[in-house]
């Protein structure tokens, strides 16, 4: 897996400092657990896809908003230190920076997480616009849904302009325009989101709604069952390699920033999502969402 070209990546996304607590179990409500262990790390779905696509030996620019606090200051440094371009991760006053709350638990390593309100619900379309020239150079565009609405259908807008790809990666899940759907190349929601965007609990169901309602490309992913591809040939299920996790935060993110520089290189969607599906798998037996993403080289080996 030689890197023969220097794919172009843009991620306009959420940051967050993830706060994580490990348990045994995910507490119930109204239950107190005592002795985890606590960690911080880098997070928000935006920027773990900037530094799995960084990792990945993509070209990444990253579109966000932070606060004027030590947890932006933190947050750029970390992207800074990917070699991730942040000349458009600009600064709003007087709210903070994003902020998640995780709890991981149980055998599987599953989690709970909650974010706070933050910077990354300022961004706006005229926070799009300004980086106008860098969605022109881009081999593919990456977004989620940690940030608002409007700014991400303007980012679809500027993508299906220029031809570039536009993969969304639906999460947290919400309902979403068939507007903005239409626009997409590649949709990356897990199993429940799919679920959550059209009502149906089988994923093949879901994919080829989804592709009904304008996508041109659905790939659910699956968690330890790997990913199911969706598109106009029918469907097909991709294993994954079975690994003992560790850390389950970012595997979705992992996937999508690998999913992106695959994309952008132009390889067939097989070898792609073969690619992305190994990265993940590494990505769970490490903690921390950015901290686990993997190193191309890694792969190589």
């Amino acid at each position: 897996m030689s890197l023969s070209v220097n794919p172009s990546v843009l991620v306009v996304g959420s940051s967050n400092t993830d706060l994580v607590l490990s348990c045994h179990h995910l507490p119930r409500p109204g239950e107190t657990l005592l002795g985890g262990n606590f960690q911080r790390f880098q997070g928000g779905k935006g920027a773990n896809q900037a530094v799995a696509a960084a990792r990945a030996g993509g070209k990444v620019i990253f579109i966000g908003a932070r606060g004027d606090d030590d947890f932006g200051r933190c947050a750029l440094k970390a992207l800074k230190a990917e070699g991730i371009g942040v000349r458009y991760f600009s600064i709003k006053k007087k709210i903070p920076s994003g902020v998640a709350l995780i709890l991981l638990g149980g055998k599987e390593r599953e989690n709970l997480i909650g974010v706070a309100r933050s910077a990354n619900d300022l961004l706006t379309p005229r926070d799009i616009r300004s980086a106008a020239k860098e969605f022109s150079k881009a081999g593919v565009i990456v977004i989620q849904l940690e940030t608002p609405l409007p700014a991400i259908m303007e980012s679809a807008r500027l993508a299906r302009q220029l031809g570039v790809p536009f993969l969304l990666n639906p999460a947290p899940a919400r309902s979403l325009p068939e507007s903005l759907l239409k626009q997409v190349h590649t949709l990356t929601p897990n199993e429940h989101e799919a679920e959550t965007l059209t009502g149906e609990k089988s994923p093949q169901q879901a994919g080829e709604e989804l592709l009904k309602r304008g996508c041109q490309q659905v790939i659910i992913t699956l968690g330890a069952k790997g990913a199911l591809l969706v598109n106009k040939n029918g469907a097909h299920h991709f294993p994954a390699p079975k690994v003992k996790p560790v850390d389950t935060v970012g595997a979705g993110d992992c996937f999508t920033g690998w999913l992106a520089v695959g994309i952008a290189e132009k390889l067939s969607v097989t070898e792609t999502i073969q690619r992305a599906l190994r990265a993940a798998s590494l990505s769970v037996t490490r903690p921390g969402a950015q901290a686990g993403m993997p190193y191309r080289r890694e792969l190589d080996r």
